[in-house]
């Protein structure tokens, strides 16, 4: 399985190192899985990260630690690691890992580590008599998560390629009849079979009425001439999840589906367009939104118009509306991200168009291959 090399990592540490040496830390606590996997390829259950100027210090159980000790003997090795061997409590290993660092002020994930947890370490660090201050820090690892090296474009890119032959599959299932389940249990087969380690997220088939609802899954409804049906999946494929979303028509589409399809289609092609390097992530979304308020299906369009793909299928950046509270990203070269604006009337149905973008130097290079047309199945 491609890990990230160590040029990688020592490349990822830099950039981290740096907003922790801006913060005036001594160490960086991270807990969120995929932030600890982006750092040092660990992609175990469990696992705390301590990073430090000199030392990336991996706290892991005896279930990770020959593993571990096998990948430091690899190009994928992380640099500058130490392994910190945890026997009971990850959290006691953790107050000796401060000790002997002598880190003065650490941060801590704030998005990711609960209250109690942090209410027990400072009293435990009082206990002790551990001089240490805990602060908060928010999205330190997923700034730099954003931007992808080449090896993430690579997974992404291929994730991305093979999501035509599961789109494939699914467009063979789909026929008037068929219960949205066993559309979706065709879908994860296909996902499996193209090579990915599981789907990203639970598969969604929505027809007729259901399409109106954006984060619907699947249920017992069986399909009917005249429905619209929202087709939204993706894989995992070494870590690095894609995501794609086509809407069919379930015989000839009427006039009215063909008019919201229409629009949707504009929409995504605008925002696709709309994607270059050094505008805010919120122009890519008005982009989008401006065609379906041009096409009278403003206020059918309720959710952004996209999100961050990598180590997790919902990341930053986030491509939504400007709001003065949360600052809009500036696209840069090497961001991937979806672009899937939709519209919804309720009592009728939906519709949506997805696909995965990477942010290039001139523009953008769209990952997916499945064509947006309007497919009409009978």
């Amino acid at each position: 399985m491609p890990l990230a090399t160590s040029a990688d990592l020592r490349a990822r540490h830099a950039s981290v190192r740096r907003a922790i040496h801006a913060l005036a830390l001594d160490a960086l606590i991270v807990t969120a899985p995929a932030n600890i996997r982006y750092l040092t390829n660990h992609a175990g259950s469990a696992g705390t990260l301590v990073a430090t100027a000199d030392a990336m210090h991996l706290l892991i159980d005896f279930r990770y630690q020959e593993a571990t000790r096998q990948l430091q003997a690899s190009p994928a090795a992380c640099p500058t690691l130490r392994i910190w061997p945890v026997s009971a409590s990850y959290d006691e290993a953790l107050l000796d890992c401060l000790a002997a660092s002598g880190a003065g002020t650490a941060g801590f994930e704030g998005g990711h580590l609960t209250v109690t947890r942090h209410e027990w370490l400072v009293r435990a660090a009082d206990a002790r008599r551990l001089v240490v201050a805990l602060r908060a820090t928010e999205r330190l690892v997923e700034q730099a998560r954003m931007v992808k090296d080449p090896t993430e474009v690579a997974t992404l890119r291929d994730a991305a390629h093979r999501l035509t032959g599961v789109a494939d599959a699914a467009f063979a299932t789909v026929r008037p009849g068929v219960a949205e389940r066993a559309i979706a249990a065709a879908i994860d087969g296909a996902i499996r079979d193209a090579g990915y380690e599981r789907t990203s997220f639970d598969t969604i088939v929505a027809s007729g009425p259901n399409a109106a609802l954006p984060h619907y899954r699947s249920g017992d409804r069986r399909l009917e001439p005249g429905d619209l049906v929202v087709l939204d999946f993706g894989g995992v494929l070494d870590g690095y999840c894609c995501d794609l979303t086509r809407t069919v028509s379930i015989g000839p589409p009427s006039a009215d589906t063909r008019r919201l399809h229409d629009a949707v289609h504009a929409a995504q092609a605008a925002a696709i367009a709309a994607v270059r390097p050094g505008i805010e992530a919120s122009d890519v979304d008005a982009a989008a939104r401006s065609v379906l308020h041009a096409r009278g299906f403003g206020e059918a369009f309720g959710h952004g118009t996209g999100h961050g793909l990598g180590l997790e299928v919902h990341e930053e950046p986030r491509i939504s509306q400007r709001r003065a509270e949360t600052p809009s990203a500036l696209l840069t070269p090497g961001m991937v991200f979806t672009v899937e604006p939709g519209a919804y009337l309720p009592g009728f149905g939906g519709v949506r168009i997805e696909d995965d973008v990477l942010v290039t130097d001139t523009g953008c290079e769209v990952l997916t291959a499945v064509p947006r047309d309007l497919i009409a199945i009978t």
